[in-house]
């Protein structure tokens, strides 16, 4: 009995050899593996016969049948080796050295970055200096040293995010032109772009927004030279036919205090749009983009300056108000939905 199954056994690597030779693809070979090598294969179904041998049989068909197994193994991986090769050789045949690659998605400035940067690059070709600081302020910096009364709306917990009686979130980049000033004497004059929190979320604003504010303190500043730097500035941004204007306005820290408006650079000033009323400046043909003004005596005061000696100017604007003019945009919010199908437009 035991000499039939080893005969039998042995039949299995020239039958095996004679199948693989025929084989002409992986799948093919996939399946000799499983008919001859499987759990369930020719192979495993002789070797359960082993268990019916005596004792003196078993040794010499348990030899053969490892014998045999290893050289079905050898010789199925040996063409499995060759089948590989001949597939990769034809894959390589296929393949054009010369074919265009996939170019990679490459990253891009996102359009508040990227106008940001251009601010600061007008203001430091006019000779301003750009500094930095904390988003997190204390009261003296944010309000005090600017003139803001503690009655002053702004300090309402319904428009500031306080973390503690005199911890807060700064509500302008203002902050750095004080912490400037109370390290620095003039001459001076510093761009401070960043972030700032105000409790406010709608299609025009949002709970962060970013700023940039100027500042230029020394002797015989006038509201000449805030006019010429801020028309230089606007006419480099948008365009040199783009008129500019300066209304009466006012607020806590200058006097007297300004607000800039621009001819609109939707509707060229004309305040209509093929026919229809300009959805941006509502048919006036003027569009606000900043607040500026004198520096109040009582700021230069409290950071220790001498208002009999000095004077200066400031100037203060939000980055996605000039983003959404420049490229067009309608609605603040999409700056910060990071929907991939608007960024690439800024790519």
């Amino acid at each position: 009995m035991a000499h039939d199954i080893i005969r039998k056994l042995e039949s299995l690597v020239p039958e095996l050899t004679e199948a693989l030779g025929q084989a002409s693809s992986l799948e093919e070979l996939e399946e000799l593996r499983v008919r001859y090598l499987g759990r369930k294969g020719l192979l495993a179904d002789l070797m359960s016969g082993l268990t019916a041998l005596s004792p003196e049989e078993r040794p010499a068909a348990g030899k053969a049948a490892n014998q045999v197994k290893t050289a079905m193994t050898s010789l199925w991986e040996d063409r499995q080796a060759a089948l590989k090769a001949r597939e990769q050789e034809k894959a390589l045949g296929a393949f054009d050295p010369s074919f265009p690659s996939w170019q990679p998605d490459l990253g891009s400035l996102h359009p508040v970055t990227r106008v940001t940067r251009e601010i600061c690059a007008v203001f430091t070709s006019l000779g301003f200096e750009v500094v930095s600081g904390p988003e997190v302020e204390n009261d003296f910096n944010n309000f005090e040293a600017l003139n803001l009364p503690p009655e002053h709306p702004a300090r309402d917990m319904q428009d500031t995010l306080y973390i503690s009686d005199s911890i807060l979130l700064r509500t302008h980049t203002s902050p750095l032109q004080v912490r400037t000033m109370l390290a620095r004497k003039p001459p001076l004059g510093v761009v401070a772009p960043g972030k700032v929190y105000r409790r406010d979320s709608d299609i025009t604003h949002t709970p962060m927004f970013h700023q940039v504010e100027g500042l230029l303190v020394d002797t015989n500043v006038t509201m000449a030279d805030l006019r010429g730097i801020l028309t230089a500035f606007v006419q480099t941004v948008f365009s040199h036919e783009t008129k500019v204007r300066f209304r009466p306005s006012f607020f806590p820290f200058t006097e007297p205090s300004a607000e800039v408006d621009i001819s609109c650079v939707i509707c060229g000033g004309k305040g209509r749009v093929n026919g229809e009323p300009c959805r941006v400046c509502k048919e006036t043909g003027w569009v606000e983009i900043l607040g500026c003004g004198m520096v109040d005596p009582a700021v230069f005061e409290k950071v220790g300056y001498d208002p009999e000696v000095y004077t200066g100017f400031a100037f203060g604007l939000g980055v996605e108000r000039i983003a959404m003019l420049k490229y067009g945009i309608g609605d603040l919010r999409m700056f910060f939905e990071n929907d991939l199908r608007f960024l690439r437009q800024f790519a």
